[in-house]
C-alpha cells in the first residue's frame, strides 16, 4: 500500500511542481504589492499639491472629461495625505461600431488636491513589462498564468490553477502519510545473544515508541551529504509547515473553482446566502446605469445610517456588466479590514437604486463566514502584518518543496536507470551456469520491482 501512495505522491508532485514554483515565488512578491508599487512608481502614487482634497466625484468628472471614451468604475472616497487617488476605468461602447473602445489603460492616477493627472497604466498588462506594470504583471500571473482568452472566456488560468490546487490539497495528506514510520512486521524473535542490543537514547534495547521512530522525519541532517540534505529539507519542511500548506492549497482551490465546485459543495454542507452577483448573469456589454454615482452614494448612506453604521463611505464600485453598485463603509485608517472583508458593504441596482443586499464582516451562516475567510486566510491578511510576513515565507517554502521534490525524483530515476543498465553487465560476467540462471530469473521480475 505504501508503494502505491509513493507513486501517487511522485506523480502528483511532478504534475504540480512547475505551477507551485511559479505561484509560490509570485506569492512572495504580491504579499507586498501596494508597498512595492509605491516604491517602484512614486511618480504615480505620490501627490505633490498641498491643501484640501477635491470631492471624489469631482475627480471622477475630471477624469471622464479628459477621457470621454472611458468611465470610472472604481473610486476611493477618501484621500490619504501625500498619496494620489487611483481610479479604475473601463471603456465605453463606441456608438459608431457597437464595440468597446480600446483606450490602452485601465487605471488613472490623479492628485486629490489639484485634480492633476499624474499618469495612467494598464494594470496586469502581459507585454511589455515595465516598471509601472511589473507588480501587477506578477499579481495577475499568480492567479491566471496570463493564459489567453480562448473560446470566449478568460477563465482558463484560474481553472487550471484550481485543478492544480485540488491535486495539491489531496497530496498534502498523501505526503503526510508517507512521513509516518513503517509498521514493523512481527517475526520470530532472534536467539538471545550475550550482548544486549544498545541504541542511542535506548540503552536497554527496548522497542522504540512511535515518536522515536517518527522523530527523524522532522529533522534536517545538515552534514549528511547533498542528497540526504535535499530529502530532509523536503520532508521536514513539509511537516513543520503542513497546516499552512494545507490552508494555502485549499483556499487556492476554493477561490479558483469558486462557482464551479466550491460554492455547490458548500451549499450542500451549510446554507449559503447568495450575493446579488450570484443571482445575475454577466452581460455581454456594459449596462448603462440610470442612477448616478451621487445618487447611489446618497441612497447607500441613508441605508447605512438607518442600520446604525457609523463608518464613512470608503469606495464606490460599479460592476457595469452586472448592473450593480457596491458601496463600502470603513474608516481609511482601518486598511479595509482583513483583506477587504473587514468592512461593511451595500449592493444597489444601478437601474433603480434598489438595495439588493449587504455584506457584513464575519456574519451569516457557517458557510457565509467560511466563504468570507478564504481570501484573508490565503493572503495572510487575517493576521495583519505578521500574517503577510508568514505568507511571504510560505511562498519560498512552496517553491523550495517543488524544487527538492523534483530533485528527489530525478536522483531516484537516475539510480533506477543505472541499476537496470548494470544488471545485464553483471550477468554477462558470471560463469555459464550462473549466467543462465540469471537470464531465467530476470524476465520474471514483477512490474512493481521493475518500475522502482
Amino acid at each position: 500500500m505504501r508503494a502505491f501512495w509513493t507513486v501517487v505522491h511522485r506523480w502528483m508532485g511532478l504534475i504540480t511542481a512547475a505551477f507551485l514554483f511559479i505561484t509560490g515565488l509570485t506569492g512572495v512578491v504580491i504579499s507586498w504589492d501596494h508597498e512595492l508599487d509605491e516604491w517602484l512608481n512614486p511618480q504615480l502614487t505620490r501627490a505633490r499639491a498641498q491643501g484640501t482634497p477635491l470631492p471624489p466625484l469631482e475627480l471622477v468628472r475630471l477624469i471622464e472629461a479628459r477621457h470621454p471614451e472611458v468611465r470610472v468604475t472604481y473610486m476611493p472616497m477618501a484621500a490619504e495625505e501625500g498619496k494620489s487617488i487611483a481610479a479604475s476605468i473601463s471603456p465605453r461602447v463606441d456608438a459608431a461600431t457597437g464595440k468597446l473602445f480600446e483606450p490602452g489603460f485601465n487605471q488613472v492616477f490623479v492628485d486629490p488636491v489639484s485634480g492633476e493627472e499624474l499618469g495612467r497604466r494598464e494594470w496586469g498588462r502581459v507585454w511589455p513589462v515595465t516598471r509601472e506594470t511589473a507588480v501587477s504583471f506578477l499579481y495577475k500571473m499568480h492567479y491566471t498564468l496570463h493564459l489567453p482568452v480562448m473560446f470566449g472566456t478568460d477563465r482558463w488560468g484560474p481553472w487550471l490553477l484550481g485543478v492544480i490546487a485540488l491535486i495539491w490539497t489531496f497530496d498534502c495528506f498523501v505526503g503526510f502519510y508517507l512521513t509516518l514510520p513503517l509498521r514493523k512486521r512481527r517475526s520470530t524473535p532472534a536467539a538471545p545473544t550475550t550482548e544486549p542490543a544498545v541504541e542511542a537514547g535506548n540503552p536497554q534495547g527496548a522497542p522504540r515508541s512511535f515518536w522515536q521512530l517518527w522523530k527523524p522525519a522532522w529533522q534536517v541532517r545538515w552534514g549528511a551529504g547533498r542528497y540526504r540534505l535535499n530529502f530532509d529539507l523536503h520532508r521536514a519542511f513539509g511537516l513543520w509547515t503542513w497546516v499552512l500548506l494545507f490552508i494555502l492549497a485549499f483556499t487556492a482551490f476554493s477561490m479558483n473553482l469558486y462557482k464551479e465546485i466550491f460554492i455547490p459543495v458548500m451549499s450542500v454542507v451549510s446554507k449559503l446566502t447568495p450575493s446579488p452577483y450570484d443571482t445575475r448573469e454577466m452581460a455581454a456589454l456594459p449596462i448603462e446605469s440610470k442612477v448616478s454615482y451621487a445618487e447611489a452614494i446618497a441612497i447607500a448612506d441613508r441605508e447605512a445610517r438607518s442600520r446604525g453604521w457609523t463608518e464613512p463611505v470608503g469606495y464606490l464600485y460599479h460592476a457595469e456588466y452586472y448592473g450593480i453598485y457596491s458601496i463600502a463603509f470603513f474608516h481609511p485608517e482601518d486598511g479595509h479590514g482583513a483583506g477587504g472583508v473587514g468592512h461593511r458593504e451595500l449592493q444597489l441596482d444601478s437601474q433603480d437604486g434598489r438595495i439588493l443586499g449587504a455584506r457584513l464582516p464575519w456574519k451569516g451562516t457557517a458557510a457565509d463566514v467560511f466563504v468570507q475567510a478564504q481570501f484573508p486566510l490565503h493572503s495572510g491578511r487575517i493576521l495583519g502584518l505578521p500574517g503577510r510576513i508568514l505568507i511571504s515565507l510560505m511562498g519560498l517554502v512552496v517553491a523550495m518543496l517543488s524544487v527538492t521534490g523534483v530533485i528527489i525524483w530525478w536522483k531516484k530515476r537516475t539510480g533506477r536507470v543505472r541499476s537496470a543498465q548494470r544488471t545485464p553487465a553483471r550477468a554477462e560476467g558470471l560463469p555459464a551456469s550462473t549466467a543462465s540462471v540469471a537470464r531465467v530469473i530476470e524476465p520474471q521480475r514483477g512490474p512493481q520491482e521493475t518500475a522502482q
